[in-house]
């Protein structure tokens, strides 16, 4: 069993935990993800790790109640446990596989939309804690939504905060700032976008178009965690890759987003993921070693 150590509602129906999980928590990168699992007879969810404390062994992770598994996992408490803590699984940042030095002589943003802040989070930390300046833009629909924004605040060069009401700080999306702080003369060599898909689509339409490199996590799409259900496939380029075992990070111009978001609405229906079993054929599933 996983105990829980501490439960804190972050925003509405977005809570954060503090999970005792030691094995994860010694071998965790930024940017890789847990399954997690209530009892026997629980959903088994994916949550992208959002902090991790190799000491005390935790790890961080942040949710929002999208339906029944999250709804049950809310009220769950301080002592409570789960029985399955999974990971740590996918691939870390690329960031962490850089050279420090090169990471400092670049100019890093990162674009974090609503839940999306939480595995920013633990890579903006990564670099500051060595040394690599980065800025960061929080984008969520109003104040009241926003997360992590102290944490965040603590370990970002700058940071801008976009509310799409103008409830608090640029009124506008984070694409938006973006290009406003484009139109300022501020200049980006890197970019890194974590969000709704269709955010992370509409970053990348204009970091194409201002010629920056830019990094999108597709754990959004992910369901069964091990590449066998097939729900976290998508192309890339003019390759078929799985968010869960060849991600969750890819190379956001090379995304074909229309064709991922299309896909994931199909596969929420029985009849759809059947469908898409037909059309896909051998290309339906990775990492179960039985396709190619």
């Amino acid at each position: 069993m996983y105990p829980i150590t501490k439960r804190e509602k972050l925003a509405d129906k977005i809570y954060l935990m503090d999970v005792k999980a030691p094995r994860v928590a010694q071998y965790c990168e930024p940017g890789q993800f847990v399954i997690v699992k209530i009892d026997e007879t629980g959903e088994r969810i994916p949550l992208t790790i959002c902090d991790y404390d190799r000491t005390e062994g935790t790890i961080t992770i942040v949710f929002q109640i999208v339906g029944a598994s999250t709804e049950r996992m809310a009220d769950l408490k301080e002592g409570d446990a789960f029985q399955d803590f999974v990971g740590p699984l996918g691939c870390a940042s690329e960031l962490v596989h850089k050279e420090t030095e090169a990471l400092k002589k670049k100019k890093i943003l990162f674009i974090a939309g609503g839940v999306g802040t939480a595995p920013v989070y633990p890579q903006v930390k990564w670099l500051h804690e060595h040394g690599v300046d980065c800025d960061v833009i929080m984008g969520a629909r109003n104040k009241e939504l926003l997360i992590l924004e102290d944490a965040m605040r603590a370990v970002a060069t700058n940071l801008y905060v976009a509310t799409d009401d103008g409830s608090y700080g640029f009124h506008g999306t984070g694409t938006a700032q973006l290009k406003e702080l484009y139109d300022r003369g501020i200049r980006y060599d890197h970019c890194v976008a974590i969000g709704p898909m269709i955010m992370m689509k509409f970053v990348c339409i204009l970091t194409k178009e201002l010629g920056i490199p830019t990094i999108v996590s597709m754990n959004p799409i992910m369901v069964d965690g091990t590449g066998m259900c097939g729900a976290c496939r998508l192309v890339v380029g003019d390759e078929v890759k799985f968010a869960c075992v060849d991600g969750p990070e890819f190379d956001g111009h090379l995304v074909d987003f229309d064709q991922a978001m299309k896909r994931q609405n199909q596969y929420k229906t029985e009849e759809g993921r059947a469908m898409l079993k037909l059309q896909e054929g051998d290309t339906h599933h990775g990492g179960c070693g039985n396709c190619e």
